[in-house]
């Protein structure tokens, strides 16, 4: 029997356009898109597009303004519907994985009619976790964080860090497989960018949860990648996928290596050659 999809163009829906294959990624790969396909208004922003994200990395997504990094994360978690394709994490579709997510607007991220340390909790108690279970859980988030702010305190009497931070907490509390991070540090200043991305890279490597960060600053998309996913203007495909692989943890004198350098200065390139086409 052959394989279909239907694709959505501005209302016509067009069936039976015949499926390829699904052709699994190569080895030690966690999450495969198959034929992403995604229009707006009738124009492509996505189409036929293939993917291998890696296991046990943090992969930054680049791109130039409008080519579609946060919505490629949002189609991956299951935000934004997709008019065809396929995306499988390890084989398995997305309701049988545990995702996390942290959002760029933490105002609106957190119930604020729920205390900050609710808010944390919230997905432990969705899996019906006991208390000694949420309790633990909590306890082990509270000294990994190193938190020194009151977690009995409602999210919109906290500062934005400590407002993102417990985002953060949020979003990794169940031990998610993928954490997906949609520009985390945008509404921040630079201390507690800082702080951010050290927690993150501790999570990293206590951890190995596989990591899609779209970022708008190139010097932290690199800093923190094993991979740099860079895109092309739309209709978006892949320009590059450059590995970085400088030993963890990175800290500020990595910033000034001239392996950082030289993986910021080749992204740089490919980007302004993609925003020059």
């Amino acid at each position: 029997m052959r394989a279909t999809s239907e694709v959505v163009l501005n209302g016509p829906v067009y069936a039976d356009v015949p499926r390829p294959p699904f052709v699994p990624g190569p080895s030690g790969t966690h999450i495969t898109i198959r034929g992403l396909t995604k229009y707006f208004a009738g124009w492509p922003l996505y189409e036929n597009f293939d993917l291998d994200i890696p296991k046990n990395a943090i992969v930054s997504v680049f791109g130039p303004n409008g080519c579609g990094k946060s919505t490629l994360i949002n189609m991956i978690a299951g935000l934004v519907p997709i008019d065809a394709g396929e995306i499988l994490f390890d084989g398995k579709s997305l309701k049988d994985t545990k995702i996390g997510y942290v959002f760029q607007n933490y105002r609106e991220a957190m119930f604020p009619w729920m205390r900050t340390i609710d808010n944390i909790a919230y997905p432990l108690k969705l899996e019906g976790r006991s208390k000694a279970e949420v309790d633990r859980r909590m306890a082990e988030l509270v000294a990994s964080f190193d938190v020194k702010f009151d977690l009995n305190r409602y999210p919109y009497e906290l500062s934005g860090g400590q407002q993102q931070t417990a985002s953060i907490m949020r979003a990794l509390a169940p031990n998610p497989e993928v954490l997906f991070l949609d520009e985390p540090f945008s509404a921040l200043d630079f201390e507690m960018t800082l702080f951010i991305r050290e927690k993150l890279q501790e999570v990293f490597i206590q951890t190995g949860t596989t990591m899609l960060l779209v970022s708008h600053d190139l010097e932290e998309a690199v800093y923190l990648a094993d991979q740099v996913l860079l895109l092309t203007k739309r209709p978006t495909r892949v320009a590059e996928i450059l590995r970085y692989g400088d030993a963890r943890p990175r800290t500020l004198d990595t910033l000034s290596s001239q392996s950082f350098v030289a993986m910021k200065k080749l992204s740089l390139d490919i980007f302004q050659r993609e925003v020059r086409r």
